[in-house]
Order: structure tokens, then sequence, then C-alpha cells
């Protein structure tokens, strides 16, 4: 089930507000400009390809890019591995993600299946809105925010593109995403 909390950007042990209820999620992200969708789930093997992916949710993916403009459209996954690179790529790829961020242009991520970490800084608080499969996240292109994937990551996710580049961030140089809790501290009080 997801779950926004949201915590003062200067208090993260207090969270102001904790909620699995899709419909008040919805409602919170939307006063800063951050859609929240739930998709039905599609069955999708462990093994399943990008392309499959894709095949799954060709209608729903369609509609985002006629509503959306978007023109570009990839899947990313990534699930544990026995591959010994496993580990470095993991840490690679967590690290990259976990610094504070913005996007020239709006970030929109589905998670076919898995999970991940939204941390959006706006507002004076931060919303981590754990995503699972079934949600679709549109965050507005200039929202300051950081992605936690876990120490082990296990995720489909359908990702969005205005521009052929793809994922370009611009880093604020911000230390604030490693005051908050984690992935792993949000999965495990859950």
């Amino acid at each position: 089930m997801t779950l926004l909390t949201v915590w003062a950007e200067d208090a993260p042990g207090e969270p102001e507000l904790r909620t699995e209820e899709p419909t008040e999620i919805a409602a919170v992200l939307k006063e800063h400009g951050v859609r929240y969708e739930q998709w039905p789930i599609r069955y999708l093997p462990d093994e399943s390809t990008n392309k499959e992916v894709l095949e799954a949710y060709r209608d729903r993916i369609d509609a985002v890019r006629a509503s959306e403009g978007y023109v570009m459209v990839d899947v990313v996954q990534m699930r544990p591995s026995d591959d010994p690179s496993w580990p470095e790529l993991v840490r690679a790829s967590r690290e990259k993600f976990l610094d504070e961020h913005t996007h020239d242009d709006d970030e929109d991520r589905f998670f076919a299946s898995g999970s991940g970490v939204f941390y959006l800084h706006v507002g004076g608080k931060v919303h981590a809105v754990f995503c699972e499969a079934g949600d679709l996240l549109s965050v507005p292109g200039g929202t300051t925010h950081w992605f936690d994937m876990g120490t082990s990551p296990e995720y489909k996710a359908v990702r969005f593109f205005h521009d052929e580049d793809g994922w370009i961030g611009n880093f604020t140089g911000s230390g604030i995403s490693r005051n908050f809790p984690t992935f792993d501290q949000l999965a495990a009080a859950r």
C-alpha cells in the first residue's frame, strides 16, 4: 500500500502526516502540482522485458503521452542478482538519485512492480511518497526532490520524458536528503 509521510524540513523525526489513504495522498500532493494516480495492476512475469512492460500498459502509456506531450518513454528495472557487479551497481545507482535535485522537465514515473520512495522538498516540508505497483507520480519540473530505491532494490518503472535526452538532474548541493528516514527505514516501519 502506498504511504505518504510529511515532515517539516527541519524536523525529520516528527511526522506531521502519515497516511495510506489514496484520496488524501492525491489531495495533499495536488496542492504542490504533483499528480498521483493508481492504475490497475497487470500481470508481468518476474523476468519480463522492458518491451513486455510497455506492452502490458500500452493503453495507459499512450494516454499519458497524448495528454502530456511526452516524446520518449522507457522502462528501468532493478532486481536482486547474483552477478558480482550487482552490489556496486546498486550503490552507484542509489547514490546518484539520493542527492536532492530538480529537472527542467516533469518527472513522471509509473511503478509496474516493486517499490521506491520519492521525497519532494516543497513548501518548507518534505513529502515522502512510498510508491508501489500501480502508482503513477508526476513531479513538475523545477520541484526539488530525491529518490531512494533502498539497499536491495526491486522494481519496474516506466519513465516519461519530453526530451530525447532522458533523465538529466540539476543537483542542489544540499545535504537535506541525508536527514530523513530512508526507503529501508520507511519499509521496516510499515
